[in-house]
């Protein structure tokens, strides 16, 4: 063996021996056969872009990835879970820069709504009755009229009693006690009606009913019934301010921007730490929206939530406008979509809280109740949402379209067509006050068969003045039917609304 071959067994000697050992060393004595799902590779592609990690530790650039990632999603899981609370704060604070501050004000439509009041679809048919409760520093008396009708919520939306007709007056009105969360001191034997909330914010809002079209004795009914006040000082009671909130420019409304957050901000800082679910609670947090702490992010943070925001707000939109959700649709033949999906008022079914159903509601609507979900034959109201035509196209403001409601029209009251911004999710604006068509319009046409014909569009078609409803153009917009006191037909629709018809 010459010099060149012996010094070759040697390397390949000491190789085999470090190979050996190296064998040794990678066959443990207690091994598990670990399947290939538990483990992470080297390399991992996902939407969020590339994902390297060494034996499973992921390096600084997947780091960044993923908590960017995770900030983002929580930013926008917080915009869709967080609607409900923000929704009530802006309500709240619209109200106060209007005059109806918390515990002193309430506002009243004493000339009905019109488009230039930003409410989540309210109508014109109606007088209504807005006001915040605050209970931070204790019980608050709110006398309610006789004969009204409405929700009280919290500062999550979510349902604390009803007052009026379906509440506890029955309809004969008194005296509410609203009591904060874990308050301890005494309450009046009685004389009240009393009611324990879990947040310190609560919102009050009711119809008082208009009877042969007599506006002025409905409001005057709310004025000489309705008080608000801390029961610290009910003796004698302050003087209540009724702001009238008819024709006024005001917005109820929450952000969709990332003043959002800072809405939401507020809400945390002004309940309980616990009055909320924790989940929801940690979800906030995880975003740096905590109880006793400021709201600060940094460059990279509030750069991450407006993008969030965008995307929630996008997700909402299509939630509402564009639903996937099976049970969206009253008519498996029709455009008309039903916002109260699952007729929960807790949104619930069979242990699910139905997220997205949650979601469409309160980024369309206000106020909840049992009473939306358990509407009995000719009581309460019935709603059908529309934004298609029957072709299942959007609704264009500069196009005609007609509708027909065959008859008999099931309500046992009255039926309306109010027509909303799809922008704001309020009343579209127009030349027209009412934003909108109701049967107690005595001007109505009829078909021959009973039937009625509405007409939507920017002029009034010739010969159908009376049944039109106006339009803008350049502006989409949406629509809301309602039939007050349902009656059976529309609930084991066996009734159904036509589609609307684009008129060439």
């Amino acid at each position: 063996m010459n010099r060149y071959a012996r010094i070759q067994a040697v390397v390949m000697s000491s190789l085999l021996s470090a190979a050996t050992a190296a064998a040794n060393q990678s066959a443990p004595q207690f091994k598990a056969e670990v399947p290939a799902s538990i483990q992470t590779p080297s390399t991992v592609q996902t939407r969020i872009g590339t994902l390297n990690f060494a034996d499973g530790l992921p390096d600084q650039a997947a780091v960044q990835k993923v908590y960017d990632n995770i900030d983002f999603s929580r930013g926008v899981e917080a915009f869709l879970s967080g609607m409900p609370a923000a929704s009530v704060y802006a309500m709240c604070e619209g109200l106060a820069d209007a005059g109806a501050v918390k515990n002193k004000g309430i506002g009243i439509t004493e000339n009905l709504l019109d488009a230039r009041s930003l409410f989540l679809t309210a109508n014109t048919t109606t007088v209504y009755v807005f006001f915040c409760v605050d209970l931070s520093n204790g019980p608050v008396v709110a006398q309610v009229p006789p004969g009204v009708l409405g929700p009280v919520d919290d500062a999550f939306f979510r349902y604390v009693t009803d007052v009026g007709i379906i509440g506890p007056d029955k309809g004969k009105g008194g005296k509410y006690l609203f009591v904060p969360p874990g308050y301890s001191g005494g309450l009046p034997a009685d004389g009240y009606f009393v009611t324990k909330s879990s947040t310190n914010t609560n919102l009050v809002l009711y119809r008082a009913f208009v009877k042969d079209g007599d506006i002025a004795a409905a409001v005057k009914g709310v004025k000489d019934h309705a008080r608000i006040y801390p029961l610290s000082e009910a003796t004698p009671a302050p003087e209540t301010t009724f702001v009238n909130l008819s024709g006024k420019q005001l917005n109820t409304i929450h952000a969709n921007d990332f003043h959002f957050y800072e809405e939401l901000y507020n809400v945390v800082q002004s309940e309980p730490a616990d009055a909320f679910d924790p989940e929801i609670v940690g979800l906030f947090a995880s975003i740096g929206i905590k109880k006793g702490q400021q709201f600060a992010p940094d460059a990279r943070m509030k750069t991450i939530l407006t993008d969030a925001v965008a995307v929630g707000n996008a997700t909402a939109r299509s939630m509402v406008f564009a639903p996937r959700e099976p049970r969206a649709k009253f008519y498996p033949d029709r455009q008309w979509n039903n916002g109260f999906i699952g007729n929960s008022y807790q949104f619930l079914n069979e242990g699910e809280r139905m997220l997205d159903a949650r979601t469409m509601f309160h980024y369309a609507a206000t106020g909840i109740t049992p009473a939306m979900a358990d509407a009995k034959p000719g009581t309460g109201s019935a709603y059908a949402f529309a934004v298609r035509d029957g072709a299942g196209e959007y609704l264009d403001g500069g196009k005609t379209y007609k509708i027909t409601l065959p008859s008999p029209i099931p309500a046992g009251q009255f039926w309306s067509f109010t027509v909303y911004d799809n922008q704001t999710r309020s009343m579209l604006e127009t030349d027209q006050k009412l934003a909108g068509i109701d049967s107690n319009q005595p001007d109505i046409k009829k078909n021959e068969d009973g039937s009625v014909t509405i007409w939507f569009s920017p002029n009034a078609p010739e010969g159908h003045q009376t049944n039109w409803v106006q339009t803008m153009p350049g502006k989409g917009w949406n629509t809301i039917l309602r039939l007050y006191a349902p009656l059976e037909p529309w609930f084991d629709k066996s009734w159904k609304p036509g589609d609307f018809e684009k008129v060439q």
